[in-house]
């Protein structure tokens, strides 16, 4: 079976990155009081990037692959 194409993982990489980023900006940020905006932002991507990369892609690309069977 080939890849899908660059759109499809285009948009299921927004689909991980949306929620979790989401999430974090809900629990995170609030979390880090008054540290430097940049500081909030380094945490928050360095949570969410390596969940996005090494769970949540991947899970949506297996079940994207089963439903287009």
């Amino acid at each position: 079976m080939k890849p899908p194409s660059v759109h499809v993982r285009a948009f299921i990489t927004w689909l991980a990155i949306f929620p979790l980023v989401s999430l974090g900006f809900l629990t995170i940020v609030p979390a880090m009081g008054n540290a430097h905006p940049l500081l909030k932002v380094f945490v928050l991507t360095l949570v969410v990037v390596p969940l996005a990369v090494y769970l949540v892609v991947p899970a949506l690309m297996k079940l994207y692959g089963r439903l287009k069977k």
